[in-house]
């Protein structure tokens, strides 16, 4: 994982899983679990992010 990626996901969550998804569902639950307590948001991009292919 390159540092620009660690970094966004730490900082700003939406951005990350946005750069490597696009505007897809993937980004609405990121922007929502990260407007509940930041940290589920921080967790889940960096499990989008970790993924190899765009697709699960």
């Amino acid at each position: 994982m390159k540092k620009l990626t660690i970094f966004l996901n730490i900082l700003a969550p939406p951005i990350s899983v946005f750069r490597k998804r696009g505007f897809d569902n993937d980004l609405a639950i990121n922007i929502l679990f990260t407007m509940m307590l930041f940290i589920p948001g921080i967790i889940h991009a960096f499990y989008i992010t970790s993924q190899k292919n765009g697709i699960l």
